[in-house]
């Protein structure tokens, strides 16, 4: 048998050869058990060349598939935003309250906060970004910047209804301060029809008010109004932050207090594009009293106090509307008491806060 024959007689190429001991290599299952004289030849050729052998087994290793971190990131991404829906739906508004693409949102109020907010950039607001420049731009919109406690069962009240009645009193606080029908001059009934109408001085107040504004029967005492043929309201929103808080009150009523500071950026209406922000702090207390042992209406509370402080929102005469001043009338305007009105350390009319009176903004 010559050195190029096999036992049957056949002949092989180097090429096959090759082929055949690279086959064997990888453990062909009909490799010979003892090769040949040619085969030792070429094994020798192939272990003796560099790089020749790397061709065979050492680079064909199966491929890992590329890892699709981008998307993986993304899921990840995905399932946490579901996990917030799922649980915390109320606050899903929250984590993106902030206007401006550097704003975080601001964290829920939960309790009174110790210090002001930090100065910001002195940024002048636009019609696309109305609260730029201002601790408003990370706060939340409407219901949303009021923090409502969990409920607990207190005086005559489940804590279903204590919940119920919570969310009653920011219902009133929606429907007095943020709904757009009420802040362009309309009578504010879904949030009067929330009033005991059995309260004489609430009532008193309510049918003069809006036909005859005063000083002792103002409607922004309680509500938030503009005159459109004065001034626009820019966009649909309304920045707010506060919180309610409650406890028991007299002959075991629910007494909740609500602290809420709301931000509306306006201009002058068909004026330049010079906008103004009117900020105004409420605190109430209401009395969700027993039928049992006050005259009341089912659904209704009571209003025990209302304070507030108003910072350009005009301090001219009493007409029932904010007149926020523009141009050069915001000096003339500003000589009411000056005030942080993003501060809301102290109870109104408490710590520098001006009570039920018209303010001079250090920051707006």
């Amino acid at each position: 048998m010559g050195a190029g024959t096999e036992p049957d007689g056949s002949s092989r190429s180097d090429e096959e050869w090759e082929r055949f001991l690279r086959e064997s290599m990888a453990g062909a299952s009909d490799a010979p058990k003892e090769p040949s004289a040619r085969a030792r030849e070429v094994a020798k050729r192939l272990r003796d060349e560099p790089g020749r052998g790397a061709e065979g087994w050492r680079t064909h290793t199966p491929a890992r598939p590329k890892r699709r971190t981008g998307w993986y990131a993304a899921g990840l991404l995905a399932a946490l935003v579901l996990l917030v829906v799922t649980f915390t739906p109320g606050r899903v508004g929250d984590l993106f309250a902030g206007d401006g693409p550097d704003s975080p949102p601001s964290a829920a109020e939960t309790a009174r906060p110790t210090k002001a907010p930090p100065a910001e950039a002195a940024l002048r607001p636009t019609k696309d970004e109305p609260f730029r420049g201002s601790p408003a731009e990370g706060w939340a919109s409407g219901a949303a910047g009021i923090t409502v406690p969990e409920a607990r069962a207190v005086g005559w009240m489940s804590a279903a209804e204590v919940e119920q009645a919570l969310a009653r009193s920011r219902d009133f606080l929606v429907a007095s301060g943020v709904e757009s029908g009420v802040l362009r001059g309309e009578r504010p009934e879904k949030a009067i029809a929330l009033i005991n109408p059995q309260q004489k001085d609430m009532q008193a107040l309510l049918s003069t008010a809006f036909q005859s504004p005063s000083e002792k029967n103002d409607p922004l005492l309680l509500f938030s109004r503009f005159q459109p043929s004065r001034t626009h309201l820019v966009g649909d929103v309304v920045k707010t932050r506060g919180r309610l808080e409650y406890r028991e009150g007299e002959r075991g009523a629910l007494q909740v207090t609500a602290d809420v500071t709301f931000v509306y950026p306006v201009t002058r209406a068909g004026g330049d594009d010079e906008i103004v922000r009117t900020i105004v702090r409420r605190e109430l207390v209401l009395s969700w009293d027993d039928p049992d042992k006050v005259l009341t209406a089912p659904g209704t509370f009571s209003m025990i106090s209302y304070k507030s402080h108003m910072t350009n929102a005009g301090c001219g005469a009493t007409t029932g509307y904010f007149d926020p001043p523009f141009g050069s009338d915001r000096q003339a305007d500003a000589a009411g008491t000056e005030i942080d009105p993003y501060d809301r350390t102290a109870p109104v009319g408490q710590g520098g806060s001006a009570g039920d009176e018209c303010g001079k903004a250090t920051r707006s």
